[in-house]
């Protein structure tokens, strides 16, 4: 190369350097323009109103345009939803919601939790499938199938907001107890309730359990301080399937779900479970007596147990009579309850008696020695069902009042007498011990 055109070449190089750092002042750089534009045209129906047309039992194929806007609340990206999205009319305070089935997984990535959706339902399904109202695709063995990953795009499409998908906050609805969440209405929502606690039966579990190293789906009971129960449904393909459950109260934030009649919350991850709070005792039988109970027979052969019908039921009974009324005493004693860190603290309970015999009698001791009989017992008072001619009088015993007990562990007992003219059958239910 002779030396005239290599010079050339350089200042070549030189005025293109020249040119381009002319054009761009440092770190000004231009950002491109976003285009967003909505896959569908604006809404005809809302979702409430879309929701009504679905038919007790069975589906119906919409066969016209019925496009509706939803915003998502649930999430699969921690594999505790599986290939469906529900979704509610709107990010706060709202009126309606439904799921969606589709065979896709990781539908967290196209469309997390708060992204504004809009669904053409034409060609769909809508119908109610073991007790959830659901829409999805055509299919010859479900009433109600999956979309085709492949098609999801034809019936879900994101809603722009200006310059991209629009995302926005989920504000859970508020709710008071766990029986209130219990209705069709909610299925769906994203809702929360405050001083939740997993029930004492679960403690020491982890979200699911695993056989050879594989997970498996579970329930894991839950109550609130009013004595409500539920579940909560966890996948066996939950991440954090492994995790233990946590001791505390708190606030559960989950998507309403039922399987035909039980209801089966489904939480998105572990940051839904909130209880860093002072647990409470709670307990209404729906498990085995020993979870929360010593029961210890004095005399007579009769024994606390369980019984599975009644009202409400389940419940703790203890009955004297056998072919005869019988002599016994008979304690239900509960397990320590720390009153640790409380302000206040109160005992209530539910009893219902039925026919003639001694009253059921009610202590605490913060020293039991394992044997009722040595137990220095302190009586507590409250009201006690005294309709013995008929069984469901159930009468609540009032807000008793343990503040003497702050900072203490207790153990509270009912004890049991009949002789062998009088045995009443007393029934037990709702025993709680809660506080500030």
């Amino acid at each position: 190369m002779n030396k005239k055109k290599y010079l050339s070449i350089l200042t070549g190089f030189a005025f293109a350097a020249f040119s381009f750092s002319s054009c761009v002042q440092k770190d000004e750089w231009e950002t491109p323009p976003v285009n967003c534009t909505n896959k569908f045209a604006q809404t005809n129906i809302t979702l409430a109103a879309f929701k009504t047309f679905a038919p007790s039992t069975g589906y119906i194929l919409i066969s016209k345009d019925q496009i509706f806007d939803g915003y998502v609340t649930s999430s699969d990206e921690n594999g505790n939803f599986y290939k469906t999205i529900s979704f509610q009319d709107k990010s706060e305070n709202p009126t309606a919601a439904l799921q969606i089935e589709v065979d896709k997984g990781s539908n967290y990535a196209d469309f997390p939790v708060g992204t504004h959706i809009r669904i053409n339902a034409k060609g769909l399904r809508l119908g109610t499938d073991r007790g959830v109202v659901k829409l999805g695709s055509v299919d010859p063995t479900y009433d109600i199938g999956r979309i085709p990953g492949s098609l999801v795009s034809r019936y879900i499409s994101g809603v722009c907001n200006g310059s991209g998908l629009e995302v926005v906050a989920i504000k859970p609805l508020e709710l008071q107890t766990l029986k209130i969440a219990q209705n069709e209405k909610y299925i769906n929502m994203l809702v929360k309730v405050s001083n939740v606690q997993f029930a004492a039966g679960e403690l020491g579990k982890t979200y699911i359990n695993y056989v050879a190293e594989v997970g498996e789906d579970a329930n894991r009971n839950i109550v609130d301080q009013s004595g409500n129960a539920s579940s909560i449904r966890n996948s066996g393909f939950a991440t954090f399937g492994s995790e233990i459950l946590p001791e505390g109260k708190g606030d559960l934030t989950f998507v309403v779900s039922r399987y035909i009649a039980d209801w089966q919350m489904l939480i998105r991850n572990t940051k839904d479970v909130n209880f860093t709070g002072k647990r409470f005792f709670f307990e209404g039988f729906e498990g085995n007596l020993t979870d929360n109970w010593f029961a210890v027979s004095v005399s007579g052969a009769q024994v606390w147990n369980i019984q599975q019908f009644g009202d409400p039921k389940p419940c703790a009974v203890m009955n004297g009579f056998a072919s005869s009324n019988n002599l016994n005493e008979d304690w239900l004693i509960s397990k320590p309850v720390s009153l640790q860190g409380f302000s206040t603290a109160s005992l209530s309970f539910e009893t219902d008696v039925r026919y003639a015999g001694n009253q059921l009698q009610v202590f605490i001791t913060e020293n039991y020695t394992g044997n009722p009989t040595t137990t220095v017992w302190a009586p507590l008072s409250g009201n006690l069902d005294t309709n013995s001619s008929l069984f469901s009088t159930w009468t609540s015993s009032g807000e008793i009042n343990l503040n003497n007990y702050i900072n203490k562990d207790v153990q509270v007992a009912f004890k049991y007498t009949s002789t062998a003219s009088a045995a009443a059958t007393w029934e037990l239910d709702n025993v709680k011990i809660s506080g500030n």
